[in-house]
């Protein structure tokens, strides 16, 4: 039986970043629907390499929502409910 090398097991379809197939150029704060897609449920930016965002636009999406937490457009967190 022949080995196969590691190099084809290892080979993976590459991800395609979805702002570039969309043709969007900018990223609006604005944007809740889109900015929270990209924001796990504890409140952190999802990486890049689970996301398949590329890397200029992985700097305008944190951007974009670091400014949307400013405004209180998003929360920093989760939903976190205070026990009394």
């Amino acid at each position: 039986m022949r080995s196969v090398p590691n190099s084809i097991l290892l080979r993976r379809k590459r991800k395609v970043c979805p702002f570039k197939e969309a043709g969007i150029e900018e990223i609006d704060y604005k944007d809740l629907e889109l900015l929270k897609s990209y924001v796990t449920e504890g409140g952190k930016i999802v990486p890049s390499r689970i996301s398949g965002v590329s890397a200029p636009y992985q700097r305008k999406l944190a951007i974009a929502i670091k400014r949307a937490r400013n405004l209180a457009l998003l929360s920093f967190t989760a939903g976190y409910i205070a026990q009394n």
